[in-house]
């Protein structure tokens, strides 16, 4: 009997998403640390603004030198359960180097909350960001939203989220999405390892699977999805997926591929300011902004 697609056991699913079995997660901890420490001690900050009621909600954000930047926002990986914003402070480093306010968002973990919860979170860092952004140099109208793995997740749902009837704000209030070996399609997880933290069910799965939403969207704001060329085909899959879909609906959904980078190494590039990864949402961006100012 299959339990999702061709996978016919936990094992097997497992293989192609648990990364502490191919990956050494001891060394890139360290790696992560370390940068983010770095980036903390280099870069102008301010730590731990709540958003939102709860202890968890809080962003942390790296301004821009110039009033009206772009923004980035950007939500951490960590399959909905682990990791906070500071572990991933690294990030920052190569966007702000190339004139972008970042901001970085925490939010409550499984399964202390539903994905649901950590979706309600988020988009609710996301009005925040808007409506206050300005005092960190950022621009609210220039709003771009990435996020790695779980943080992938992420910037899909908050890609199809409809601002304008739930929270009074723009349609197209995010300008660009920039998921990261993002997962937009919870189903195998209801039969991995991760079951017992996430707890979901179908009801779950349907509401929080950005690949079944896109169809219903308001709004689809251009993509730029990328992921290691190293990764599993499942995380390949899920990315060209959620793409084609996209444009299905008539979205617009570029790629970019990072050879021989993993599913860690693939956020590797935000250190630098003229990596691969940043080259490009460099590109993306401006362009986004360039097509904005010619319909002004």
């Amino acid at each position: 009997m299959r339990l999702y697609r061709d996978f016919e056991t936990q094992e097997e699913i497992d293989a192609e998403y648990d990364l502490e079995s191919v990956l050494d997660m001891n060394s890139y901890g360290e790696w992560m640390k370390e940068s983010a420490r770095s980036a903390r001690r280099d870069l102008a900050h301010e730590r731990q603004i709540h958003y939102g009621p709860t202890v968890d909600e809080f962003i942390d954000i790296f301004p821009s030198e110039t009033p009206n930047s772009p923004v980035l926002v950007f939500i951490h990986g960590g399959w909905w359960r682990a990791m906070l914003s500071s572990d991933f402070h690294m990030v920052a480093r190569g966007p702000v180097s190339l004139g972008m306010t970042v901001v970085m968002v925490n939010y409550s973990h499984c399964p202390k909350v539903s994905i649901s919860e950590i979706t309600r979170q988020n988009r609710a860092a996301l009005a925040w960001t808007y409506h206050n952004i300005s005092r960190f140099n950022g621009d609210p109208e220039a709003i771009f939203v990435s996020g790695h793995s779980a943080g992938g997740h992420q910037v899909g749902m908050l890609s199809v989220t409809d601002w304008v009837g739930a929270y009074g704000l723009p349609s197209d209030v995010i300008k660009g999405g920039i998921p990261i070996s993002g997962l937009f399609d919870l189903r195998p997880f209801r039969y991995s390892w991760l079951q017992p933290k996430l707890l979901l069910t179908h009801e779950t799965i349907a509401r929080e699977s950005p690949l079944f939403l896109v169809e219903q969207a308001p709004k689809l704001p251009p993509l730029l999805t990328t992921l290691g060329g190293d990764e599993s085909a499942e995380f390949h899959r899920q990315s060209s997926d959620f793409s084609d879909q996209w444009r299905l609906f008539g979205g617009e959904a570029t790629g970019l591929d990072q050879p021989g980078k993993d599913h860690i190494s693939a956020i590797a590039g935000f250190e630098d300011p003229g990596s691969t990864l940043c080259c490009a949402i460099k590109d993306f961006t401006n362009r986004i902004q360039s097509k904005r100012a010619s319909f002004d």
